[in-house]
């Protein structure tokens, strides 16, 4: 998406936050790729959040809804209307009473399961290699180590963009393998609240937490931008498994390769388009489908337009 000229950024109100055009969202997605953002904006508080709700419920524009950008494929001709970054919205409050843990949605879950292992509260321990923020653990039920956000997960605190606030349970959210009702709507989630297991040794949890940490940098590629896991696992193979019988590790299309540590991990190799990664996700899939007559399921949330030529 390119816009003849690029309009002023729009002040909010009653705040510092500006609404600003055309923002490349490459620096702002794991993936290192993606187009210009039709509007961005980035709120660091519940007025500014409020603010930008209210601007854009005057505006005739989709809305996209970004975290750490970690799930996420851009199109390299951008995204209409405005997008939504939760990033600065970081707060969180343990009460030692209960064991819970309150986190707004811009805080990164593993930051969030060091802190909980500190106290020596378990629950976490799974969460602490997953690149995202909270807000996306809830909308994606996000996993590892036979562990998932659902199994944790209190209430979550949703934002509509008519300015209805919802308190959610696990329930009203439909959870199952990485999805969840929250999946393609315009609900933000504010915040969440997880229940905790309390009275174990620091010492112990830290060192599950450290070894989970561990395992997943010695089975994964954290050495190049990729955007976690490609697909969801089908049964009763996991994906890469099936990937890699198909001798794909290493197979590129343009500087996207599928990775050789991990064939359920695509990564850009330097420069590479989005177009080469969605064209790559495609050919992985098509082969898988033609050998064994399973079609792949994208975990990766893939935004916009793409070309397969």
């Amino acid at each position: 998406m390119v816009l003849s000229s690029a309009p002023s950024p729009i002040h909010l109100p009653g705040t510092e936050c500006f609404i600003r055009p055309q923002v490349s969202l490459a620096d702002f997605t794991s993936y290192r790729v993606g187009g210009l953002a039709q509007w961005y904006v980035a709120p660091r508080n519940w007025d500014e959040l409020q603010a930008t709700f209210e601007w854009f419920r005057g505006q005739d524009l989709p809305l996209l809804l970004l975290g750490a950008g970690s799930n996420l494929l851009i199109s390299d001709r951008g995204i209409p209307g405005l997008v939504l970054s939760t990033r600065y919205l970081r707060r969180t409050h343990f009460d030692p009473e209960t064991a819970r843990i309150t986190a707004s949605a811009g805080e990164p879950i593993a930051r969030l399961a060091w802190q909980v292992a500190k106290r020596g509260w378990r629950g976490l321990e799974w969460a602490v290699g997953i690149p995202g923020t909270v807000g996306g653990a809830v909308v994606m039920n996000a996993g590892a180590h036979n562990h998932c956000a659902a199994q944790y997960l209190v209430s979550t605190t949703v934002l509509s963009p008519d300015g209805t606030l919802e308190e959610l349970t696990p329930d009203a959210l439909n959870y199952s393998y990485r999805t969840s009702a929250l999946q393609g709507g315009n609900r933000l989630v504010i915040e969440a609240t997880f229940q905790l297991q309390p009275g174990f040794s620091r010492d112990e949890v830290m060192e599950t937490t450290n070894r989970n940490l561990q395992q997943r940098k010695s089975s994964q590629p954290y050495d190049r931008p990729s955007c976690g896991s490609v697909f969801r696992n089908p049964t009763p193979h996991a994906a890469g498994w099936l990937i890699e019988q198909l001798g794909l590790k290493g197979y590129r299309i343009g500087n996207a390769e599928v990775a050789r540590r991990h064939a359920n991990f695509i990564l850009n190799c330097g420069n590479a388009k989005a177009d080469d990664i969605f064209r790559l996700i495609r050919y992985v899939q098509e082969r898988v489908e033609s050998h064994w007559s399973v079609l792949l399921e994208p975990e990766v949330k893939i935004l916009g337009e793409f070309s397969l030529t």
